[in-house]
């Protein structure tokens, strides 16, 4: 069960790929069927149960489009 889950704001994100880039996990991939309101590819998170809401994303993000809930409860 993922640990985290991630959420990208499609009018904030400019599809820069830096959160893609910085994860250590490799939980985020670009989408080519889902775009942003700028029209790039939009990151997604791919492989949600290798996410431990590390919250790196979000930090490096420069739009500041990434939120991080973490999971309580989860082992």
């Amino acid at each position: 069960m993922a640990r985290g889950e991630v959420t990208i704001n499609t009018g904030l994100c400019q599809g820069c790929g830096l959160c893609i880039g910085f994860c250590s996990r490799g939980c985020l991939e670009l989408s080519p069927d889902r775009l942003s309101d700028m029209g790039s590819p939009q990151p997604i998170l791919a492989q949600p149960e290798r996410c431990n809401a590390c919250c790196v994303c979000a930090w490096l993000c420069p739009d500041f489009a990434i939120d991080v809930y973490k999971h309580t409860g989860v082992a």
